[in-house]
């Protein structure tokens, strides 16, 4: 990586950007087992929206990482699918989500220490 790696026409920086969006990996992730309609996918994410959800599914389709296949006209023939582009992104978002399994709770730990200290008036 250069030194540069964080200027914003970064390739780097792209990624971390689409990345960083909260919903992005969740749902590149649940994605990579095969095509879901939109309701299977709230099923199996949870704690998502309608709106959210399609928000996120056009943002990954915008950057070539899901394509919609649509199958007639009614919306419940919508599914998405996992480019090659988005089944390339589950090795680092499973990385990244390893490390959150064996740190996670350091990273809690962490966060509770400096809650108990601006409680304390010491932050």
């Amino acid at each position: 990586m250069t030194t540069n790696a964080f200027l914003a026409d970064c390739r780097a920086r792209l990624t971390f950007d689409l990345l960083s969006h909260t919903w992005n990996p969740v749902v590149l992730w649940a994605l990579r087992d095969g095509p879901r309609r939109p309701v299977e996918l709230r099923e199996r994410i949870g704690g998502i929206s309608s709106k959210v959800l399609t928000e996120t599914l056009r943002r990954l389709q915008f950057n070539g990482l899901v394509d919609r296949l649509a199958h007639g006209e009614a919306a419940a023939g919508v599914e998405y699918r996992l480019t090659e582009l988005g089944e390339s992104l589950l090795g680092p978002i499973g990385a990244v989500g390893a490390w959150g399994f064996a740190h996670g709770d350091e990273v809690m730990a962490a966060q509770e220490r400096v809650c108990g200290a601006e409680a304390e008036g010491g932050w």
